[in-house]
């Protein structure tokens, strides 16, 4: 059996999601709410067939050509090698006494509209259509059943004609048009929701695609100045990458130890702890070193701007190169009001596929949970992104921003150390009239690790790591008691180490 002709949509992202674009010479629905996107999606239809050298024409029945060339304008694009049909019924030709004691006005701008409709697409043989809109078709039917017989001739006309056709409707009709979407072969609903605050959010399903299989579910995308891009919604066994297993140094020797020698590559490392205590930077050292050895590194920053993360390493003497090729780190600010999860995963997508990163630094979850609409699906969502990532042999590094700075009443706000395969935390404590800070390894899946606690500090020449804290006895809770080394029990020795 021969394999289906399929034609591209011309919207990038979409055809991953089809299956490689959509079936040609077949009709589809493309239906939404006014300003989901519907006619920048047929213009961008029909331009990658204008591209492909195809015969275009957009028939409407509802803007005029000069409305349709302002929103090309919009997004700088020109509608040269698309025809444009306007369908709007003149009025003189209903004020005929003849024609109004007879029929009803609507039956005959119906009537008229059909045949013009088959007289352009007589006169211009397209190889792609768009017909904007039905909703307007549907009110001079009037009748459910003359409307369905209208849209099933107009099927027959078209499949006729080796023609590939997408018609749009914006939900006019009360409740969804299920009679249009049994005669279509393909449904896609664009759906467009404000949040409480940011930019608006918008989404992407394909209800029905015959003959061929594609990504279900809930996709972003957005409309910007090139048009629309979606963002498929990632699936990570769909990216399985053979690697080479090895460790993931950060060149600090007495951290490394801590690590159990350093960090495995296609695993996730979760630094939690509370604000000020130096997450970042240990992350960034990471991609400092993996960049020093030749790898290419990528850091996303939510809440930390990149002038910030530049002088905080060039205060400690951290070497970050910029740049998108090997040897460089690639600093990438987020704004989560503006940027949707599904753009997000698509931004760490290319960073690992084009860019070819090895280490990956997402800074921080706090500010990737401030990204979702939905906080129900923060887990699922991360989930498969660490999946991919650990499929492509990514070394992963998440920060957690606990809130307070000391005691047992910190908390995270979101509980995803069980998603990640080594968790390091990081503490302050008081200790001789002084806040210092601790780090220790809780956990690592894939290997040994230390589980003694370090003191950490920063200066100008990097980070340092103390001897195991073997003195002291409950540095995590802030206010640790200083043992006494031969008789172990409380103690009044100053050293600590």
């Amino acid at each position: 059996m021969s394999p289906l002709k399929r034609c591209k949509t011309g919207v990038p992202g979409l055809d991953e999601i089809l299956g490689g674009g959509f079936i040609a010479e077949r009709m589809y629905l493309i239906d939404g709410n006014p300003g989901a996107g519907k006619t920048t999606f047929a213009m961008q239809f029909l331009s990658q067939g204008v591209a492909d050298g195809e015969t275009c024409l957009y028939v409407t029945l509802s803007e005029t050509a000069q409305e349709l060339g302002s929103a090309a304008e919009s997004h700088n694009w020109s509608l040269k090698g698309i025809e444009i049909v306007e369908l709007i019924v003149d009025q003189s030709e209903l004020e005929g006494e003849g024609q109004l004691t007879m029929l009803h006005a609507s039956e005959v701008e119906l009537t008229e509209t059909t045949r013009k409709l088959i007289a352009a697409i007589d006169r211009c043989n397209p190889s792609r259509l768009v017909l904007d809109s039905l909703s307007e078709m549907r009110l001079l039917a009037q009748s459910s059943l003359r409307y369905r017989r209208q849209v099933l001739a107009l099927k027959q006309l078209f499949l006729g004609r080796s023609c590939t056709v997408i018609m749009l409707d914006d939900r006019t009709a009360e409740g969804p048009d299920l009679q249009l979407h049994s005669i279509a072969h393909g449904v896609i609903s664009l759906e467009a929701k404000s949040p409480p605050y940011g930019s608006m959010r918008r989404q992407l399903e394909v209800r029905k695609f015959r003959a061929s299989d594609f990504s279900s579910g809930l996709h972003d995308f957005s409309i910007g100045h090139t048009g629309i891009k979606v963002f498929p919604r990632l699936v990570a066994s769909d990216h399985l990458r053979e690697y080479q297993q090895s460790l993931v140094r950060s060149n600090v020797k007495s951290l490394d130890d801590l690590m159990g020698g350093g960090i495995d590559r296609g695993t996730s490392t979760l630094l939690i702890g509370p604000p000020g205590c130096g997450k970042s930077t240990i992350a960034t050292q990471y991609a400092s070193a993996a960049a020093l050895r030749g790898d290419h590194a990528a850091i996303f920053m939510f809440d930390e701007t990149r002038a910030a993360l530049l002088m905080r390493c060039k205060g400690i003497g951290m070497p970050v190169k910029e740049g998108d090729g090997p040897g460089e780190i690639r600093l990438r600010q987020i704004d989560p009001a503006e940027v949707s999860p599904g753009e997000f995963v698509t931004l760490v997508r290319a960073a690992v596929e084009e860019g070819g990163a090895r280490v990956v630094v997402i800074d921080s979850l706090n500010g990737y949970l401030n990204s979702m609409p939905h906080d129900d699906y923060l887990n699922a969502q991360l989930h498969e992104l660490l999946s991919y990532l650990n499929n492509t042999g990514v070394a992963t590094f998440l920060i957690v921003a606990q809130s307070g700075l000391m005691g047992s009443a910190m908390s995270a706000p979101v509980e995803a150390s069980y998603l990640a395969d080594t968790v390091v935390v990081l503490r302050y404590f008081e200790h001789v009239g002084n806040v210092k800070k601790a780090i220790s390894a809780l956990k690592k899946r894939t290997g040994a690790h230390e589980e003694a606690i370090r003191e950490i500090w920063f200066d100008e020449n990097g980070i340092h790591l103390s001897e195991p804290l073997m003195r002291l006895r409950g540095i995590l809770t802030g206010v640790p008691t200083e043992m006494d080394s031969q008789q172990g029990r409380p103690g009044r020795s100053d050293a600590a180490r």
